[in-house]
C-alpha cells in the first residue's frame, strides 16, 4: 500500500527540481551577459561536448548564446544563434510561475499539455528539421578545417 504523504512529497519535490532547473536555466545566460564587456561571446569556444568532439552543433548548441544576447535586447541576433532562444526564456518563466501555483495551491494545472503525447512529438520533429536546416547551413558556410578546428582536435 501507498502512502499519500510520500507521493505528494514526491510531486513537491518533482516541483522544486524543476523550479531550480529553470532559474538556472535563466540566471547562467544572465551573469555571462554581466560579464561579456567586450564582446568575447562571438569568439569563444564552445562548451558543447558533442560540437567539442566533432566540430558540429548539436541541436541545442547556440541557446546560451541566444538568452545572453535576448538579455542584451538584440532579438535578431538572439533568433540568429537558435530560433528557440527566446522561448526558453518564456517557458522558464511559464514554468516558474505555474510550479510556484501548484506547489501553494495544490492543484495541477496544464496536465494534460505537459504529458501530451501529440506536442512532444510535434515539438520533436520541428527541432529536428530545424537542425537539419542548421546542419545544411553550417556545412555550406565552413570549410573542413573550419568545422575541425571549432573541435578539440587542433
Amino acid at each position: 500500500m501507498i502512502s499519500t504523504d510520500y507521493t505528494n512529497n514526491s510531486r513537491i519535490k518533482r516541483k522544486i527540481y524543476g523550479i531550480i532547473g529553470a532559474a538556472i536555466t535563466l540566471i547562467v545566460p544572465f551573469f555571462l551577459m554581466i560579464d561579456n564587456h567586450n564582446d568575447h561571446l562571438e569568439s569563444d569556444q564552445s562548451f558543447c561536448p558533442f560540437k567539442m568532439v566533432t566540430g558540429f552543433p548539436c541541436p541545442g548548441c547556440g541557446i546560451t548564446k541566444s538568452l545572453v544576447y535576448f538579455y542584451h535586447g538584440d532579438l535578431y541576433k538572439s533568433i540568429s544563434y537558435h530560433i528557440l532562444g527566446p522561448f526558453v526564456i518564456a517557458f522558464c518563466w511559464l514554468t516558474i510561475i505555474v510550479l510556484v501555483t501548484e506547489i501553494v495551491t495544490k492543484k495541477e494545472y496544464f496536465t494534460k499539455y505537459m504529458y501530451n503525447r501529440k506536442l512532444a512529438y510535434s515539438l520533436a520533429y520541428f527541432l529536428a528539421f530545424y537542425h537539419f536546416i542548421r546542419l545544411i547551413l553550417f556545412v555550406k558556410n565552413n570549410s573542413i578545417d573550419d568545422i575541425l578546428h571549432q573541435s578539440i582536435w587542433f
